[in-house]
Order: C-alpha cells, then structure tokens, then sequence
C-alpha cells in the first residue's frame, strides 16, 4: 500500500509539474519583454544608430562643401548671365551699329564648356577632401604609396586651382570694366534730351574702337526706332546680365581661394598622417586598455573636416 500510495504521489507531482513549467515558461517570455534588461537594449540601439550617424557627419568635408557650393553656384549664375549677355550684346552692335562679330558665338562655347570644367572640378576637389577628411584619412593613408598619392593629388589640384583663380581674377576685372561701360550708356539713354528724341546718342569720338571701314551715320544713335533698340531693349537687359555676371564672378573667385585653403590644410594633414599613427601606436603600447590604436570618434583627429 505505502509503494502503491508514493507511485501514486509521484504521478500526481508530474502531471503537476508540467503545467507549471509552462507556465513558467510563458510568463518568463511576458516579463522579458518589459525589464530592464530589454529597456536598455533598445537605449543600446539608439546609441549605436547615434554613433553611426556622427561617424557618417565627421566623414563630410564640410569646408569643401561649401566651396563646391559656392562655385556652383557661381559658374551656373555666370554662364548663364554671361550667355545671355553676349547674346544682347551681339544683337545690339548688328541691329543699332551694323556690325557682326562672328566670334561671339564661341565665346558662347566657351562658357558652356568652362562651366563644365569647373564643375567636374569642384566635384574632383570635394572626392579629395572626402579621401582626406576623418576616420577615412585613417583607412586610405594609411600605406606609404597612399599618403604619396595623396600629398601628389593635393598639390596638383592647388596648382590648378591657383592658375583657375588668375584666369578668374582677369575675368572678374573684365566683367568689371564691361558693367561701368554699359552703365555709362544707360546714363546716356537716361539723359532727357536723349529720351526726348532732340539729340542723337554719338559715338563718333570713340570711332577708334569701330572697324576702319565704319561709316559716321553708324555711330550716331537716332530715331525712335534705333534709341529703343539701343536703350530698352539692348543696354537695359544687358546691364543687369553684366553686374549679375559680375557678382558671380566674384563668387567664384572667393570659392577658388577657399578651395586653396583646403586643399593646403589636408595636404598638411596628409603629410601627418605618418606622425600620428606612431604616436597612436605607442600610446596604444603604454596604455593596455585601449582595444585597438585607431583614435575614437571624438578624437582631434576626426574633427579635421577640410
């Protein structure tokens, strides 16, 4: 009876126990995902997405940046208003003056293709900064031939850039004397004697600047029909054109003087880069603690963001 009583017993302990180990079991899963040890997961997550992000933002040249914006910027304004401009300037000196220019249509070219150039330029400069810029300086420079490479691309991209900031600096001085020119017209058509048809716009004692075989007639401006050709439908467009080519111009050339500073400062930082990494080894030698000698996330050498 005892041995049959504690078979029984047994019996009813197991077929106890299995519901209680499901329950168990269930309510472990339920717990599990409200403690603490899930909250601080998810606060884990948000670290590594926040961590992910500043490596991403201290990657961006952002000096660079704003240089290729700015020359963008520029170019696209200039190419255009100049476009436009020598357009107007083409179509007063055939329709008022009688005189065609054949080479202003590859002038009109060539700003197509300078605006071209300079964007890709820009472009070329802003890969470079990117190369040269945070933890990827750290990755790409890290052979001998790579810091060469890089210190070469550098230096011949400054070399460029500074013959571009010459050729720049003569255009913006041509824009210059070409916008006082064309503001000198404007006040002439603005003159009342002028707008009230009395008096003829002359440009006879400027008759060095015509062709030898210009005819007097031609330099003169007269009639109604020739003064609002010159005046509102030419000089008055063409002016705004030439001033806002002007300003553009001039943005161009103050990108070009960033894109120098630039590429100064991460050629240095290439040049470096050397130094840094045995002083990162041997501080990675006498301090056992550090895992690994790359410099952490906010370390001096990731705030370089040329």
């Amino acid at each position: 009876m005892a041995q049959q009583w504690r078979r029984n017993r047994g019996t009813e302990e197991a077929s106890v126990a299995v519901p209680l180990n499901k329950k168990r079991f269930n309510s472990a899963i339920s717990l599990d995902r409200y403690s603490d040890h899930n909250v601080h997961d998810r606060y884990e997550i948000n670290d590594e997405t926040r961590n992910m992000c500043n490596d991403i933002m201290a990657r961006v040249p952002y000096a660079t940046l704003i240089a290729t914006i700015m020359c963008c910027l520029g170019v696209g304004i200039f190419c255009g208003t100049m476009y436009r401009g020598a357009t107007l300037a083409s179509l007063m000196l055939d329709q008022v003056f009688h005189q065609r220019l054949v080479w202003l249509e590859a002038v009109q070219l060539i700003f197509a293709i300078v605006g071209a150039s300079m964007a890709a330029l820009g472009f070329m400069i802003l890969c470079v900064g990117c190369l040269a810029t945070g933890a990827t300086r750290h990755r790409v420079y890290r052979a001998w031939r790579s810091r060469v490479g890089g210190r070469i691309s550098c230096a011949v991209f400054m070399t460029i850039t500074y013959i571009l900031q010459l050729g720049w600096l003569l255009i913006f001085a041509f824009l210059v004397i070409t916008t006082l020119i064309f503001s000198i017209f404007w006040g002439m058509c603005s003159h009342p004697r002028v707008q009230s048809l009395d008096q003829c716009i002359d440009f006879t004692q400027f008759d060095f600047l015509f062709p030898n075989n210009t005819r007097v007639e031609d330099m003169k401006v007269c009639g109604s029909q020739e003064v609002k050709l010159f005046c509102k439908d030419y000089v008055e467009k063409a002016e705004v054109m030439f001033i806002l080519a002007t300003v553009a111009s001039l943005l161009v050339v103050l990108s070009l003087i960033h894109y120098l500073m630039c590429l100064s400062a991460n050629y240095a930082h290439i040049r470096d880069h050397e130094k840094f990494q045995e002083l990162q080894e041997l501080q990675y030698l006498q301090d056992p603690d550090i895992d690994s000698p790359q410099p952490p996330l906010g370390s001096a050498h990731a705030k370089n963001r040329y």
